[in-house]
């Protein structure tokens, strides 16, 4: 099933922004879009959505009041130009909050965290759990999907990613923190400014470095008491 999605906002470029950034995702699918939020809350008595693209300087009704209207909100990634509102919407519960303009690796991470959240709150079934993964942009027209649980090492390589995998290598355009922040932090752990690793392909651990695969990687200095500290809580 596609996850169902809603966009809330008085920009039409804004609109058309996201719109194309939808198209490129399969299993998403874009239900209806709206200048205004009076016109979103009466679709909303009688559609549910997944996820709503939300701005938040609209006229007649904002966005922060919108989302206070709403007795059983979807999750809502807020769309805007000012940064002035973060703490006040976090305190809404909002799933993100990107910035405009909104690049396309920044709307990715918005998405994977859309995905991580639907994935806890799925009914077990017959199939077994769900594997969770992330999508990664590998080209201009490649998304894939990469498992978590197969994820090694993430290496930060100036405006890029290197992420080694069980299955190969890929090159995205993101920076370390925003592609950590999407992963389960149960499961991975930023050891180095450079370097973030899953903690359960970790082989050995000898002085400040960290092996995994074969290959040797050092803890950053600010980063030991945390790290050594969640490994040491992870071992027997």
């Amino acid at each position: 099933m596609k996850i169902q999605c809603l966009i809330i906002d008085d920009e039409p470029l804004a609109i058309n922004v996201i719109k194309n950034y939808l198209q490129k995702i399969e299993d998403i699918e874009l239900v209806n879009s709206f200048n205004n939020a009076i016109d979103g809350l009466n679709f909303l008595k009688h559609h549910k959505v997944d996820v709503i693209f939300l701005d938040i300087g609209m006229p007649i009704l904002d966005g922060l009041s919108f989302i206070k209207s709403l007795k059983e909100p979807p999750l809502i990634i807020i769309t805007t130009a000012y940064t002035d509102y973060a703490v006040e919407t976090y305190a809404l519960d909002v799933l993100d909050y990107l910035v405009k303009p909104i690049e396309f690796p920044r709307f990715m991470n918005a998405l994977n965290k859309v995905y991580r959240r639907l994935n806890i709150k799925q009914a077990p079934t017959d199939l077994g759990p769900t594997r969770p993964f992330v999508f990664i942009k590998i080209d201009k027209k490649k998304m894939k999907k990469v498992f978590l649980d197969e994820i090694l090492v993430i290496e930060s390589q100036k405006d890029y990613l290197k992420i080694t995998t069980t299955n190969g290598r890929f090159m995205i355009h993101s920076t370390l923190a925003d592609f950590t922040d999407v992963l389960p932090a149960s499961d991975f752990i930023r050891i180095h400014r450079s370097y973030t690793i899953s903690i359960s392909k970790i082989d050995a651990v000898e002085g400040n470095s960290i092996e995994i695969d074969g290959m040797r990687y050092g803890i950053g200095r600010s980063y030991i008491d945390e790290v050594k500290a969640k490994i040491l809580n992870s071992s027997i």
